[in-house]
């Protein structure tokens, strides 16, 4: 594509050489830079591109976007300077992937949680309608069908529209996708043409990085003040943060919720480790689902797909066939009688949640033991709370090693007993290594009872001193289970 016309929806400052030459690719890493490439350098939050651009010339690139222009310029290169690099790259990649969500209906989902449930249901569902479909997540992408593995909740801009490229190609009519408040942060969406918007939820999370729950809020907020008046905007009337989500967006607002009147109504009338019964806009619906985040989970994937033009019957008849996501509130039975869910909870309100649901289901009949733990190098405020939420709802916890990361285990363990009173500590053991603790708590359970391992979920590994080492919460369980026989 001709680098005149890749730049036509960037706002240039100045330009220094051939803006006709052909370019062949772009990228942001100049690890990734192949002859004829443009190489956009981003001022990250780790490193800063400009430091780059040499070694991305070397590497064949003949383009060159940057906000300050290198001393030396080279004939055979073309300079642009931008304003904001980090906002420009998402406009190039746009053009350059042929503007791939003005061919397909793109719906972004943010919160803190049930992102990856509510994203991942619309895309099961839309296919069950026999669309193709797209989807961009936490655990994987999808090309219909085909997965993608995937490393951030959302992608850089590159990445993002050439996947989003791709899906078009494919012939997708739409896709489902996890907006995180990072990628609204570093600008990873821009370029991107939203149908819609779901709000989920806010509560404590990545304040490692916002620093403030405010800031937090306002980089979700972003996302709904810059969807177009022709897209919706569907956000949680449970969540006191719901309201101002939408209160500056020009899409058409709806809402969702279990308590109030509004748009999509929901209620659980019956419930049990099998599913649910729920009356919807006072239709009754049997779901594979338990508890009340995953009646609100499935209320937005309601709201969402009849404001994509679906009817309530065939929304419904849908709705009671979606199973759960793996890793979220994943129910394995023992033989000797007892329940284990696997569950991707590591914020503290997610494991409120989690456990809510579980009293809900048991009734008070039989103990719950909770194995937990808290990621390395991330928000150490909400490890002392996620050790008191667990105790407040467990009969015995065992606090164990999620993701350390480049932490020492033992210190992310003490950190979460620091929390704890001497009293809440009588039912507390530690043990690091988290197989033994999987291990622990199966042997103190009894029929009846449920133990909850939070924090994985999905994942199938343990990040160590930058290792990923293979580990399977769910795998251990079967393997644990097997034995039992």
């Amino acid at each position: 594509m001709i680098l005149e016309e890749i730049l036509k929806t960037v706002h240039i400052c100045q330009s220094a050489g051939d803006l006709q030459k052909d370019i062949k690719g772009l990228e942001m890493d100049s690890r990734q830079i192949k002859p004829e490439y443009l190489f956009a350098a981003v001022k990250g939050t780790q490193t800063d591109g400009h430091t780059y651009i040499d070694k991305a010339i070397a590497s064949g690139a003949t383009a060159i976007v940057c906000e300050d222009l290198p001393e030396n310029l080279l004939e055979q290169v073309t300079y642009i300077q931008v304003p904001d690099s980090e906002e420009a790259v998402g406009k190039l990649a746009t053009t350059f992937y042929g503007d791939p969500t003005s061919k397909l209906d793109l719906v972004g989902v943010t919160g803190t949680n049930g992102k990856t449930t509510i994203a991942t249901l619309l895309y099961n569902m839309f296919r069950h309608f026999g669309y193709k479909v797209g989807l961009i997540s936490t655990v994987c992408n999808y090309i219909d069908g085909v997965a993608i593995p995937t490393d951030h909740t959302t992608p850089d801009p590159i990445t993002l529209n050439r996947l989003l490229g791709q899906m078009a190609d494919e012939g997708c009519k739409y896709a489902f996708m996890e907006v995180s408040s990072h990628a609204v942060a570093q600008k990873r969406i821009g370029g991107l043409k939203f149908a819609g918007g779901i709000f989920t939820n806010l509560t404590r999370d990545h304040l490692d990085y916002h620093k403030t729950v405010e800031n937090y809020l306002k980089a979700k907020k972003t996302f709904f003040d810059n969807l177009p008046k022709n897209a919706f905007a569907l956000t949680n009337a449970d969540d006191k943060n719901g309201f101002v989500m939408v209160q500056n967006t020009k899409a058409k607002v709806a809402a969702y919720s279990l308590r109030t009147l509004c748009e999509f109504k929901g209620k659980v009338l019956e419930d049990g480790f099998e599913g649910m019964l729920m009356d919807i806009n006072n239709r009754e619906v049997n779901v594979q689902f338990i508890g009340r985040f995953n009646a609100s989970n499935l209320l937005a994937v309601y709201g969402a797909a009849c404001l994509l033009g679906k009817s309530d019957e065939e929304v419904l008849i849908a709705l009671s066939l979606l199973r759960p996501v793996s890793g979220r509130f994943d129910a394995l039975r023992s033989p000797k009688g007892y329940t284990a869910i696997v569950d991707y909870a590591h914020t503290p309100d997610a494991l409120v949640n989690v456990l809510n649901a579980i009293h809900d289901v048991l009734k008070g009949q039989g103990k719950v033991i909770t194995v937990v733990g808290a990621g390395g190098n991330r928000d150490k405020g909400k490890r002392p709370i996620m050790a008191q939420e667990s105790v407040k709802q467990s009969d015995r916890v065992i606090i164990t090693s999620d993701n350390p990361r480049f932490e020492d285990p033992q210190d992310i363990i003490n950190d979460m007993l620091a929390g704890l009173t001497k009293e809440q500590l009588q039912k507390v053991v530690s043990i690091a290594d988290r197989k033994e603790a999987i291990r622990t708590a199966c042997m103190l359970a009894s029929t009846g009872d449920v133990i909850l391992i939070a924090g994985k979920g999905h994942e199938n590994y343990q990040e160590i001193k930058g290792v990923k080492h293979h580990f399977d919460d769910k795998e251990v369980i079967k393997e644990i289970f097997n034995n039992e026989r």
